[in-house]
């Protein structure tokens, strides 16, 4: 990593073109979301029908969380010393043990494995796939190309990812109830290892052998120096050391950390509260599960469109930092019309809510590409995976503990203010722009383009 903007660039023309990197960088990130957008529908009602209690459950997502905030640096690290493809590869074979463990498994133990396991999966994915993309299109374009379009168009396939995962997740057992003693078959002849709202799992985990075998045949790169296990343990924690130094010393990137912290209260806020409005408003917990379900699906579509609208949205505000600053300010008055509805169940209240749930992924989702655009163009190749490891810590921290404090609140519109507030403080940190990083000493200066580079346009 480096703390300028200078970014180490191969040959122009090597490896796949730009549009060829894009188009297998946007599969890679559906396939790899795909599968847990269906175990977000069932999750907890699998547990549930397994025997677990909501203590317990709780303590599965709570293995997956702390196993991600702790492998989030050194994998990032392992990825920029090892490449991008194996990295990735791992983190496949890990989600399909988790997605079996957590179809088949009937014990405790087996399902807290499958959550670990899929949380140590998320840490290994959180940067490599990005990372090989912006190496490529820098080794075929060279330092100043565009990175807006194929980053907006990544998070828009994880997103369409999440929402038809989301939708086939929770209809495979719905439709397998239509059958008449189709699911107890299933049951029966599996001898209860397989129930119906095992199945999404189960699926989950055949997309990852297509996952991990679309990896290993598409995503080449440049052959790297032969690395033992000493070079391996060796280049990690540097890895880890260059990214944490890299926020204290470079003031852009300071912001873009905040930012993602910002985000993860935002989004701390809408997955811990917006249940239990939806229950609220329909009656029945049953009832607000399948609206919720509705609801999370049509906020990943919000996010697609966003993420789709990010490169117009940079030229319409004038640069990526505007971009961001306008984008964070629909995520501030989603929250607030959230806020502002939150004691009320008319009809015109809840329209209004369902506007706010929209507007804050719709601006989560537009401000992602822009910062991150901006993010590539200060760190070099052999960081780059490290500082988005970084960049997703930040946000999986304060997600936690923001989820924790809204959680001891009263319910009401003060927790949702509280997040508001936050985002607002974010985006307040992208009135000014930032001053350009110096160069290392040893790097050649090139020009800064702070994100204005012209853009392709989006179909």
């Amino acid at each position: 990593m480096t703390g300028g903007p200078v970014v180490a660039a191969s040959a122009p023309g090597r490896g796949p073109d730009e549009a060829t990197a894009r188009r297998r960088f946007v599969t890679v990130s559906f396939l790899f979301w795909f599968p847990i957008g269906m175990s977000i529908a069932t999750g907890v009602l699998l547990f549930t029908e397994r025997g677990m209690g909501l203590a317990a459950i709780a303590g599965f997502y709570a293995a997956h969380s702390l196993t991600a905030a702790a492998m989030e640096l050194p994998t990032g690290g392992l990825s920029d010393v090892i490449g991008r493809r194996p990295v990735l590869a791992i983190a496949g074979l890990l989600n399909l043990a988790a997605f079996t463990l957590i179809g088949l498994g009937a014990a405790g133990w087996a399902i807290a494995l499958g959550m670990g396991l899929m949380g140590f999966a998320r840490a290994l994915s959180s940067g490599p796939a990005e990372a090989w993309y912006v190496d490529t299109v820098h080794a075929h374009g060279g330092p100043d190309a565009d990175l807006r379009t194929g980053l907006a168009r990544g998070s828009s396939a994880t997103s369409a990812a999440l929402a038809l995962g989301t939708l086939l997740g929770g209809g495979l057992p719905w439709l397998l109830g239509l059958a008449p003693g189709l699911g107890e078959w299933l049951t029966d002849a599996t001898g209860g290892l397989v129930i119906p709202l095992s199945v999404p799992a189960l699926l989950g985990a055949l997309v990852e052998v297509v996952f991990v075998l679309y990896v290993l045949s598409a995503l080449t790169e440049p052959p790297r120096s032969r690395t033992g296990v000493r070079g391996v343990v060796g280049g990690v924690p540097a890895a880890i050391a260059a990214g944490l130094r890299l926020g204290a010393r470079d003031a852009l990137i300071r912001r873009i950390l905040l930012t993602a912290s910002a985000a993860g209260a935002a989004l701390a806020a809408v997955e811990l509260l917006t249940p239990g409005r939806a229950a609220a408003l329909m009656g029945t917990a049953e009832s607000g599960a399948l609206v919720f379900a509705g609801l999370a699906c049509a906020g990943f579509l919000c996010s697609a469109l966003g993420s789709q609208l990010a490169p117009l949205v940079a030229r319409f505000a004038g640069s990526s930092e505007r971009a961001v600053l306008v984008s964070l300010g629909l995520v501030t008055l989603g929250l607030t019309l959230l806020g502002l509805t939150a004691h009320s169940m008319s009809a015109l209240a809840t329209t209004v809510a369902v506007t706010g749930y929209g507007l804050v992924y719709l601006g989560l989702g537009a401000a992602g590409p822009n910062e991150n655009d901006l993010l590539h163009r200060r760190v070099d190749a052999s960081g780059r995976a490290t500082a988005l490891s970084v960049q997703s810590l930040s946000l999986q921290l304060v997600a936690a503990g923001a989820g924790l404090g809204a959680g001891a609140l009263p319910p009401g519109p003060l927790p949702w203010l509280l997040a508001a507030t936050a985002v607002l403080a974010g985006a307040l940190l992208w009135v000014r722009r930032a001053a350009p990083a110096k160069p290392l000493p040893d790097a050649a200066p090139r020009t800064e383009t702070d994100g204005t580079a012209p853009v392709s346009a989006h179909p």
